[in-house]
């Protein structure tokens, strides 16, 4: 055979050896090349996780910090709460007053509503700072009027020694009485006569700032979680808003009264949103061992927009439009840090004037309270 042919022969039987051990060339380098990326992966995955671990636990540490200056205090002036969770049973009364009235100088007329005193026992459970519960009418417990017209109430509070919170919903039913009026020439007397031509509602929040956090304890008058142990005070700064709606049919007036009545007075309804600014003081005053009252008042500042019979109000300047707000509170409560009791008083009074019309309404709510602190904190425990 001759010698080209044997080694074109050859050359033919190499050429598969020679790929093959190409292909696992190849191969072996893309395994470790996929080995160097999986590799990679997974240090940027671990790094990623180690990163992530740091950072959940650094934003805690924060957060458990600003939770802690929060409730700062000085423990000369305010013993801290010992306890997680809290139970209390109340009696509350209700109070609401409506002034109507006009701005005519010498004609001037004014008209006053306030329904029967409304009654309710609650039951609450609360938990370091807020307190929640349902409460229910006395009447209704011991099988009242059942055509009598219902009230709505709802509210949420937040004490903390920095700062507070109030969230509120009120509706009044139609069982107001004429309590008061002036500016009519009347031949007999329609006081305390039944008038359900009235009806109104009011939601809104309340914050407050309280400067003098570490030596006065707001929590200690209002929700029970701290104890004040030495007389102190502090200035608040205050911002408000909240919807009023108030419903008036003066054709369910004495007709004595509509033939006189001013037409400023004559509106069907009033609907304004009120937001308020304001600045006051409040002062503990420790009494006796495990005692302490409270009082503070927090006037305001309020501008409010208004629509009446659902047209838009608008004065020829908006300072006219400002008008006066006042949040009144006084307490008085005994706690030995595991037992509580006390009463309280919150009044919210709103002013609202414009040109020929003012109106006035106030509501509040007397609380009479009692009951325990549980569920140790984990600090305080033997």
């Amino acid at each position: 055979m001759p010698r080209n042919r044997i080694y074109f022969l050859l050359l033919l039987c190499l050429l598969p050896i020679c790929l093959y051990a190409q292909n696992e060339k190849r191969d072996t380098i893309a395994v470790e090349e996929h080995k160097k990326v999986i590799t990679a992966i997974g240090g940027g995955i671990i790094d990623l996780k180690d990163e992530l671990v740091h950072t959940v636990r650094d934003t805690g540490r924060k957060i458990r910090k600003e939770v802690k200056d929060f409730n700062a205090i000085d423990t000369t002036y305010i013993s801290p709460n010992l306890y997680n969770l809290a139970f209390m049973l109340e009696h509350s009364t209700w109070y609401e007053h409506y002034r109507l009235g006009n701005n005519n100088g010498s004609q001037s007329q004014k008209i006053g509503f306030s329904p029967t005193l409304g009654t309710k026992l609650g039951v609450y459970f609360g938990w370091r700072w807020i307190f929640l519960g349902y409460s229910f009418d006395v009447e209704d417990l011991f099988g009242g009027n059942k055509n009598k017209p219902k009230k709505k109430e709802m509210s949420l509070n937040i004490y903390s020694s920095k700062f507070g919170i109030d969230l509120y919903y009120r509706k009044t039913g139609s069982d107001f009485k004429l309590r008061s009026y002036s500016g009519f020439d009347l031949n007999e007397s329609y006081r305390d006569m039944h008038f359900d031509g009235l009806q109104s509602s009011i939601k809104g929040l309340n914050t407050y700032w309280i400067f003098n956090h570490r030596k006065f304890s707001y929590p200690a008058a209002y929700s029970q979680s701290t104890n004040q142990r030495k007389s102190a005070g502090s200035f608040m700064l205050g911002f408000s808003y909240s919807q009023h709606k108030i419903s008036f049919d003066h054709n369910k007036l004495p007709e004595a009264m509509r033939a006189q009545l001013s037409s400023s007075l004559q509106f069907n309804k009033i609907k304004y949103s009120d937001y308020s600014l304001g600045f006051g003081y409040g002062y503990n005053w420790v009494f006796a061992k495990n005692w302490v009252s409270n009082l503070s008042l927090l006037p305001g500042i309020g501008y409010k927009k208004s629509k009446i019979d659902d047209k838009d109000f608008k004065n020829e300047h908006w300072t006219k439009d400002i008008n006066f707000d006042l949040i009144t509170r006084a307490g008085i409560v005994y706690n030995n840090a595991k037992y509580f009791m006390g009463a309280s008083v919150v009044l919210h009074t709103y002013d609202y004037r414009k040109p020929n019309l003012a109106v006035t309404n106030s509501f509040g709510t007397l609380r009479i309270y009692a009951g325990f602190n549980f569920w140790k904190k984990k600090q305080y425990r033997e």
